[in-house]
């Protein structure tokens, strides 16, 4: 099996000087979880080459037995340092797609061409979308086969309002992404907060926030098992 992960390249926090990305257990735990299934996992990005990395992310009380196996796997952040570029993907040689999330998604994957073209690709091909804690952002302008928001009348979840509130950044995002699936009509539900919760309606599959990545991968796993 073949599996495309998509990282953010954007990595300002906003207007706040502060700077953003990627979440590393976001990506760090679902990568293990798929190449330990055996499947090959190709990595990309809009700009390609090393995505940012969420510096929140690497304080310890975030580190988990996926991101310590990370920080000593040299193959890993070498395949890491030069991800594809997202341009140049082409859907139909994977079987399913993930998206770590971290605050960068909301401003470049939600509004990417090449983003929401593939999110498009794999959902009408039947194949796994997977998408964990603000990387669900990136299906904002994703549309479903008939011109409708995809996450319409769907079963999805994301990072909450509350959750936002809990890191300071309520006014620092572009949009929430609690807010912006209600508005979108999608069938929101969650946890508690920094809880694992999973929604999965067919094969879109969403994780609530940084505990849910694991879950989500496990669930593509199992789909494509």
């Amino acid at each position: 099996m073949n599996v495309l992960m998509v990282l953010t390249s954007h990595d300002k926090l906003g207007d706040t000087g502060l700077k953003t990305g990627f979440w590393l257990e976001e990506f760090a735990s679902p990568f293990y979880r798929f190449k330990d299934s055996g499947f090959n996992v190709t990595l990309a990005s809009p700009a390609g080459g090393q995505p940012p990395l969420d510096p929140s992310s690497e304080q310890a009380d975030f580190q988990t037995a996926a991101t310590d196996r990370f920080n000593k796997d040299s193959d890993a952040k070498q395949l890491l340092a030069t991800t594809q570029i997202l341009a140049d993907i082409n859907a139909a040689e994977y079987d399913a797609v993930f998206y770590p999330g971290g605050h960068g998604p909301l401003w470049d994957l939600t509004n990417d061409a090449n983003s929401i073209a593939l999110i498009e690709a794999f959902y009408q091909a039947s194949k796994p979308v997977g998408l964990v804690c603000h990387a669900p952002g990136a299906l904002k302008n994703v549309k479903a086969a008939d011109g409708t928001p995809l996450v319409a009348g769907k079963k999805v979840t994301g990072f909450t309002n509350t959750e936002e509130a809990a890191v300071q950044l309520t006014d620092i995002v572009p949009y929430l992404v609690e807010d912006m699936m209600l508005q979108h009509g999608a069938l929101y539900s969650k946890g508690d907060d920094w809880t694992s919760y999973l929604a999965v309606d067919g094969n879109l599959i969403t994780g609530q926030n940084p505990a849910s990545s694991e879950v989500v991968a496990d669930e593509i796993i199992k789909q494509l098992g």
